[in-house]
């Protein structure tokens, strides 16, 4: 695949109505309204001409064909003109970095996260609209005031100034999974804290649970740092993700912690156990989702809404498959991290004219709606799902045209369940699920650097990075003790340059929290 797709979405309105007639079933959806999230189902006059956008966005399943029927129903509904360069998640702060560093911005990107330096600089460089004055009180719109997370306009801001609107996604969303029907194979008690969970891994590598003759397989997988998706949950446990001060009052970054060392240690562990894969430092994403779901490890940390998909493909060769997210109690914490509610947003090129941004404002607003939210997961009844016993259950086109690329050009309101109902999963398996997560909202934790920044720090850490990787990496498989893991760390904390970018963090986070 390549790095970039690009597809062009342009249809006809006439096209765009006939298609979605013709693959709806026969049923009656709201008409378009007159301008891109204006108007209203009983207005006679003729719609407005659609609002054409072109938009930056990644790319987290198969390049979708913009012509189908999620997609036209989506540009009728909202009545617009979709223009989208999809970007392949592993490529896509690649090719952000590339792109905020060019003077060649499309209308709007979508940015997942609002913490990149290449990103903020080009804020600061002028190359994005500031918001705010826009917005206001957020009057002129209701979606955005009333359905978004708590606080997402300072997540959005830097200086005190907007500007994006969200990419909303529910606060609960990664879990660390493990098999049960392994753990209950094999006599294990589900694992209710770190130790036990490591324990239960050990057993199970140390057997055959998939019944193959070998043993072949893998404990805890994951992909980039250690786990990547993980790696914050697990912090959390050990209590990387509380604020840390070093002795002048500066905020240490949560990788140079006392607590995230610790972490490195307990990994350290599971690799000498042969619990933690010994590809971790090299894997790919899709190479670990495709060893999780052709049922080659027994756990493995990403959004609890991948469970019944990943099921269904694992009951392909071993039936009666059941994941389940863990609660586990760490020696300072819950091991749960929460994500804030705001997944990056989208951001408008200060090259698009003043009258088209209050249009994208009124596109975005509608997109955050109930209703384009309720499309955005379900997509068309009779065509992309089927209610069974009250629950909305895709399809098979749903499966293949509604999942998280889908969601990706419009904010959408905050749903608490977003990433944890299947869409796939009836009404009882749902139910089970939330019941299962339900504690993570109250005891989870929010990574502060999530909306903490430093523009020190993040001039500062690319020299070292990749050296940190690796120095992490080798004391994790062995190959320097923790001893000169810490004398490492150490050293990075006392340059001055990391020194003057903990009391940046510190006020950071004072401006953040501040009443």
């Amino acid at each position: 695949m390549k790095a970039f797709q690009k597809w062009s979405a342009g249809i006809s309105c006439v096209v765009a109505l006939s298609l979605a007639a013709g693959c709806s079933g026969g049923t009656t959806e709201k008409a378009a309204p007159a301008a891109a999230g204006t108007g209203t189902a009983t207005d006679t006059k003729a719609p407005a001409k659609p609002l054409e956008i072109k938009i930056f966005a990644g790319l987290y399943n198969e390049v979708p064909d913009m012509k189908n029927a999620y997609w036209t129903e989506w540009q009728k509904r909202t009545n617009s003109k979709l223009d989208i360069e999809w970007v392949p998640d592993g490529d896509l702060k690649t090719k952000a970095d590339l792109l905020f560093a060019s003077a060649d911005l499309p209308e709007v990107v979508a940015s997942p996260d609002s913490t990149w330096p290449t990103l903020r600089s080009a804020i600061k460089n002028g190359a994005f609209w500031d918001l705010t004055p826009f917005l206001g009180d957020l009057s002129q719109y209701p979606n955005l005031k009333k359905n978004m997370a708590p606080d997402w306009q300072k997540y959005l801001s830097v200086d005190g100034k907007i500007y994006a609107v969200p990419r909303s996604r529910s606060r609960i969303d990664n879990g660390i999974k493990i098999r049960k029907d392994w753990l209950d194979k094999m006599n294990i008690a589900v694992p209710t804290t770190l130790d036990e969970y490591a324990a239960a891994l050990k057993k199970i590598v140390d057997s055959d649970p998939d019944g193959n003759g070998k043993k072949d397989t893998l404990g805890l997988i994951g992909h980039g740092v250690i786990i990547n998706d993980g790696d914050d949950a697990f912090a959390a446990g050990f209590g990387a993700l509380d604020p840390t001060y070093n002795a002048e009052g500066g905020m240490i970054d949560k990788r140079m912690t006392p607590q995230w060392t610790e972490m490195v240690n307990w990994f350290r562990g599971l690799y000498t156990d042969g619990v933690l894969s010994k590809e971790f430092a090299v894997m790919k994403k899709t190479q670990a989702e495709e060893l999780y779901k052709t049922g080659r490890a027994a756990s493995y940390a990403r959004s609890v809404w991948w469970d019944k998909e990943w099921e269904d493909s694992i009951n392909k060769t071993q039936p009666n498959s059941k994941i389940i997210n863990l609660n586990l109690k760490g020696p300072k914490g819950d091991a749960i991290v929460l994500s804030t509610g705001v997944s990056g947003g989208y951001y408008i090129s200060k090259k698009v004219p003043e009258a088209k941004v209050k249009e994208l404002l009124k596109y975005f607003d509608y997109t955050a709606s109930d209703e384009m939210t309720d499309f955005g997961y379900y997509g068309l009844e009779g065509v992309h799902h089927k209610v069974v016993g009250g629950q909305k259950v895709l399809t098979e086109q749903g499966v293949k045209e509604v999942n998280t690329t889908s969601k990706g050009a419009g904010v959408l309101a905050y749903a608490k369940w977003g990433k944890v109902e299947s869409a796939s999963g009836d009404k009882a398996y749902n139910d089970a699920k939330k019941k299962e997560v339900e504690a993570y909202d109250t005891i989870g934790k929010v990574d502060p650097f999530r909306y903490v920044y430093s523009a020190t720090f993040n001039s500062t850490w690319p020299k070292y990075e990749s050296e940190w990787k690796s120095m992490m990496t080798k004391a994790i498989v062995g190959q320097i003790s923790m001893d000169e893991y810490k004398a490492y760390i150490e050293k990075l904390n006392n340059l001055p340059e990391m020194k003057k970018a903990y009391m940046e963090n510190t006020e950071a986070y004072k401006e953040f929290n501040k009443k």
